[in-house]
């Protein structure tokens, strides 16, 4: 059995991965779109994805590319505490640029702005990345955000710690897989659903007869969020998640309900919440 996600090692998804597979499954990607697609054509048989972040919402290409393929269920979700630490090698006096992920650095724009207003940043591929940049180049006056774990990984000082803008800041992310698998582990008993709905037209009052359908019934949305469907301008599919209270008969009849009236409804699962501890890191 293969695992993938998005890497290298030792950045937030790798850790998030290793909360609930062995070390000897897992298989780094660069890119969300690579380790998604290798589920997909089936090269590995589960894919960990960072799909939320409290701070800075959805992460729109997990699913974007999650709506457009089809196909994929999602089987868990994982919910990881994220620490940002500002790093810098150890002969580095002064700052002449910071790299990290796009995420990490969104995360941390106050403290940047109140500390480094005028440092270059540059956006790189992953966190671990540009820890890693930095540790090869120590001469160029070079900073990284990105995890303690990056920094021990690659002998890298801790300048600033947890340097985020919330000290409860979190990501959520997805076990993905084919729609013919199970998970062979246990997450947890508190449990999600999510869908991704098409209307069928777009006249006025049809999200309104789509929710509706779940208000009818007391299904709790914890989540609705438009994303477009890069078709025309003003075509949008919802991604709605739901929360799970033994309703799941209640669930499958809001969704033929939904069809009835015209939606579209791709149902990507049922699946348990796994929230990690800081310590378990």
């Amino acid at each position: 059995m293969k695992v993938g996600y998005l890497g290298p090692k030792n950045s937030f998804t790798h850790q998030a991965a290793k909360s609930c597979f062995p070390e000897n499954q897992l298989t780094s990607y660069q890119t969300i779109a690579a380790c998604i697609h290798s589920v997909y054509q089936e090269e590995i048989t589960y894919g960990v994805i960072p799909i939320e972040n409290s701070l800075e919402g959805s992460v729109n290409d997990s699913i974007d590319r999650l709506f457009h393929l089809g196909d994929l269920v999602v089987l868990g979700e994982i919910v990881l505490p994220i620490k940002q630490q500002l790093l810098v090698a150890n002969q580095t006096t002064r700052i002449e640029k910071i790299l990290s992920h796009p995420q990490a650095l969104a995360q941390s724009q106050q403290f940047l702005y109140e500390h480094y207003p005028t440092v270059p940043i540059e956006a790189v591929s992953s966190t671990t990345y540009a820890a890693e940049f930095i540790a090869q180049h120590p001469d160029l006056g070079l900073a990284a955000i990105a995890s303690k774990k990056a920094a021990t990984e690659y002998g890298l000082n801790i300048l600033s710690a947890d340097i985020q803008d919330n000290l409860f800041n979190q990501t959520r992310f997805w076990i993905i897989s084919r729609k013919n698998q199970l998970l062979p582990l246990a997450l947890g008993h508190l449990k999600k659903a999510t869908l991704f709905i098409t209307l069928a037209n777009n006249q006025a009052g049809s999200l309104h007869k789509i929710l509706e359908c779940f208000a009818k019934r007391a299904i709790d949305l914890s989540k609705i969020e438009s994303r477009p469907l890069k078709t025309s301008l003003g075509e949008y599919f919802f991604v709605l998640d739901l929360l799970y209270d033994d309703n799941e008969a209640l669930i499958l009849e809001a969704i033929e309900a939904v069809e009835t009236i015209g939606g579209s409804v791709n149902y990507l699962g049922l699946y348990p919440l796994k929230t990690v501890l800081e310590e378990e890191l």
